[in-house]
C-alpha cells in the first residue's frame, strides 16, 4: 500500500474507524487535483448529473481505484441490488456502488478524482466523512458536485445553469449567483457542508431539465454540466457525443410535445416566460423543495410497491 494510506486503505488518522468502508486498489499520485461527484437519486433529475460524469469518465479513460462498500449505507429493500446473468447461464449480483476514478484533464496541468455512484440511504454523515477524508488525503483543492433538476423549464432553450457553494470567490469563478433556497437538502448538501467546515472549497452546479420529459434521460443537461466545468478549468472537451445525443433528444422530446396539443400549449407558455427570465431566477427555491416533496413521495410509494410483491 502506498504512502500515506494505513493497510486497510484509508488515511492513517483522518479516517480512522470507518477504515473498513473505503476500499482503495491503489493510491493515485496527482496534480492539484479537484474532485467531481454525482449521485443517482434526487439530485440526477432525467439523469443529467449521472450522464455527465459517465461521460467525462470515458472521455477521459480514467481509471477506478477505491469504492465504498454499500454493506453500511444502503436499505437494500429500499436500494435494491440487480441480479444479472453472465454467459446467459452465471448469475451475478451488481451492488449499489460508489466509485472513485482518477485522470488526466486533457490541456490542463490538474488531475481529477471523480466519484460517480448512487445517494445512500443511511448514516449520511459518516458517509461524507469517507468522501472527504479521501480527498484531504489525496490532496484535492476543490469539490465540485454536478446536479440536475427538474423544472418547470422548456427543452427547447438553454439549459439553466445555478448553483450553490460557500466560497465566493469559487462561485465567481464559476460565474454562478449564489442560491437563495432554504429547505429539505440531499447528500450534496450534507457534503458542502462538511467542506465547509473542513475549510475546503466547494460548489454545486445545478442543470435545470424540464420536468414533462423525466423520463427521458436528458444528455442536453450532461454537455450544460460538462460546458460549465469546462469554462471553469479554462479547457475545452471533445463533447461530440454528447452534442449529438443533445440533437437526437432534442428531437425525440420536440415530437412527443407536438403529438399532444395540451402538453404543446403549456411548452409554448414555458418557451415565453424563459425568455422574459434571467438564468439566475430558474429554477427558484420553491421549485427544488417542491421538487424533493415529489420525489420522496414517489420514492415512498415505490418502496411500499417493492414491498407488497415481496410479500405476495
Amino acid at each position: 500500500m502506498s504512502d500515506g494510506l494505513n493497510g486497510t486503505g484509508c488515511a492513517g488518522n483522518t479516517l480512522s474507524g470507518i477504515a473498513e468502508s473505503l476500499r482503495i486498489d491503489h493510491r493515485p499520485d496527482l496534480r492539484r487535483p479537484i474532485m467531481v461527484t454525482s449521485f443517482r437519486g434526487w439530485n440526477d433529475g432525467a439523469q443529467g448529473a449521472s450522464l455527465a460524469a459517465e461521460f467525462l469518465v470515458r472521455q477521459w479513460d480514467a481509471t477506478r481505484f477505491a469504492d465504498i462498500d454499500p454493506e453500511d449505507f444502503f436499505d437494500f429493500q429500499d436500494v435494491r441490488p440487480h441480479v444479472k446473468l453472465e454467459d446467459g447461464l452465471t448469475r451475478r449480483i451488481d451492488w449499489p456502488e460508489n466509485a472513485f476514478y482518477h485522470a488526466a484533464i486533457p490541456g490542463s496541468e490538474r488531475d481529477v478524482v471523480l466519484l460517480q455512484g448512487i445517494e445512500p440511504s443511511l448514516k449520511w454523515r459518516t458517509f461524507t466523512e469517507l468522501v472527504l477524508g479521501l480527498a484531504q488525503d489525496l490532496g484535492v483543492e476543490t469539490i465540485l458536485t454536478f446536479g440536475a433538476l427538474l423544472a418547470d423549464v422548456p427543452h427547447s432553450r438553454d439549459v439553466p445553469i445555478t448553483g450553490a457553494g460557500s466560497d465566493s470567490a469559487l462561485m465567481d469563478e464559476l460565474g454562478l449567483a449564489a442560491s437563495r433556497y432554504e429547505g429539505p437538502t440531499g447528500i450534496v448538501g450534507v457534503l458542502h457542508n462538511a467542506c465547509r467546515e473542513a475549510g475546503l472549497p466547494s460548489a454545486s452546479i445545478w442543470a435545470a431539465v424540464p420536468h414533462y420529459a423525466s423520463l427521458a434521460p436528458s444528455p442536453k443537461a450532461a454537455l450544460a454540466l460538462c460546458q460549465k466545468f469546462g469554462g471553469f478549468l479554462g479547457v475545452e472537451f471533445e463533447l461530440n457525443e454528447l452534442e449529438e445525443a443533445t440533437e437526437s433528444y432534442q428531437e425525440q422530446v420536440s415530437s412527443a410535445v407536438e403529438a399532444d396539443e395540451e402538453t404543446a400549449r403549456y411548452v409554448l407558455q414555458l418557451e415565453e416566460q424563459a425568455d422574459a427570465l434571467d438564468e439566475a431566477d430558474i429554477p427558484s427555491g420553491d421549485a427544488l423543495a417542491a421538487e424533493l416533496s415529489r420525489f420522496l413521495r414517489e420514492h415512498e410509494a415505490r418502496r411500499r410497491e417493492d414491498e407488497d410483491e415481496t410479500r405476495s
